[in-house]
């Protein structure tokens, strides 16, 4: 297994969109973590030509993830929110995009990956069935499956992956989840240590820890939970590295909440909380990619103009704790706060046993033995 290998338990998440380059993911391999290339929304031949220059940046292993394709939405589902916008482009000078669905090129970026594998191929919005993961096995590539709940864990188990990136609701930009129901939206998800714990009970396999981790102490806690890594997000948003729009940043700067929301894209993710979000919400309809390829155009005029009311803030719920360093020098930061992190709770654990009560394997005090011969 690629995380017995790596230097630190520290993976890069794929951050789609913009924000993952082939120097982000070198950077952190380079480090002792492990890198991953987002090959969402691009075509197979970008693909191609980002492995390429990714390579030629690092010997250092790296992995790529996919967005597994989902359900069509009926087709007046954006059209109709569509009418809703239509008075923010008008203000905005900028022009909705026309929605569509698509599968984003999978059965392409299937096939480059076995004709050019990379260690780790990763999935999100779903899992592959048993041809692709066996497909990708047979060229050498480990496969995880990124997953919300416990059901979509045994699945992705059953379907042969390799390893599970558990994601906590504290996650920033999408959730993973298999399914996009928009009942969900009512209900909370799952906190990522309740997650990894109740998927960890019911699996053998590695676990990566993923969601609002952008500390050392943070990775340490998913480490002492039972993860074999912890994958940051937000966290490496503000390197130099990554591909992050300068309004974004500026945002990440800042302290402002976040929130689940659909309006951007049509799928549920976690965003700082803006205009945009706050006035849409409500009524974004679970239609992704459409709404996506809708609003594609009023975001993009937004990040050139650097107003924050109009564009995806994508961050996890601990953004306001990261760091604008470079990636290879925030891995190893990380890596030794974690270490640091882990030694103090050893020696609070230390310091407990010596100076306190006998503890029961349940947490609560040990009872004096009742046995004959037992002192009192």
């Amino acid at each position: 297994m690629i995380l017995g290998e790596i230097a630190v338990p520290i993976v890069l998440a794929p951050l789609a969109g913009g924000p993952s380059t082939p120097e982000l993911a070198a950077a952190v391999s380079e480090a002792g973590g492990f890198g991953f290339l987002a090959a969402g929304y691009l075509t197979a031949e970008v693909l191609s030509d980002r492995l390429a220059q990714t390579r030629a940046l690092t010997s250092a292993p790296f992995g790529v993830n996919l967005f597994v394709p989902g359900a069509v939405a009926p087709p007046g589902r954006a059209a109709a929110y569509a009418a809703t916008l239509a008075a923010e482009a008008r203000a905005s000078g900028a022009s909705l995009g026309t929605p569509r669905s698509d599968d984003d090129d999978w059965a392409a970026k299937v096939s480059l990956l076995t004709a050019a594998p990379v260690p780790v191929v990763s999935f999100t919005f779903g899992c592959p069935d048993r041809d692709v993961i066996g497909a990708l096995h047979a060229a050498g590539s480990e496969v995880w499956v990124t997953v919300t709940r416990p059901v979509e864990a045994g699945h992705a188990v059953g379907a042969g992956a390799d390893a599970l990136v558990v994601q906590g609701a504290e996650a920033g930009g999408h959730r993973a989840s298999f399914g996009d129901d928009p009942a969900d939206d009512l209900t909370d998800g799952l906190g990522l240590l309740p997650l990894l714990q109740l998927v960890g009970a019911q699996t053998a396999i590695p676990l990566v820890a993923a969601g609002g981790i952008v500390t050392g102490a943070g990775i340490a806690a998913v480490l002492a939970a039972g993860a074999a890594a912890a994958q940051l997000g937000t966290a490496f948003l503000r390197c130099p590295e990554a591909g992050t729009a300068d309004v974004h940043r500026r945002a990440l700067a800042g302290a402002a909440p976040t929130a689940m929301t659909r309006a951007f894209t049509g799928r549920i993710a976690r965003g700082i909380r803006n205009r945009f979000l706050d006035d849409h919400s409500a009524g974004a309809p679970a239609a992704y990619p459409d709404v996506h390829y809708l609003t594609a155009p009023l975001r993009q005029a937004a990040r050139t103009a650097g107003n924050p009311d109009l564009v995806n803030l994508w961050a996890g719920q601990a953004y306001e704790l990261g760091r604008e360093l470079p990636a290879g020098q925030l891995t190893r930061m990380l890596a030794d706060e974690a270490r640091a992190a882990a030694a103090a709770a050893q020696d609070r654990l230390a310091a407990g046993s010596a100076g306190g009560r006998e503890v029961s394997r349940s947490g609560s005090p040990a009872q004096p033995s009742t046995e004959p011969g037992a002192r009192a």
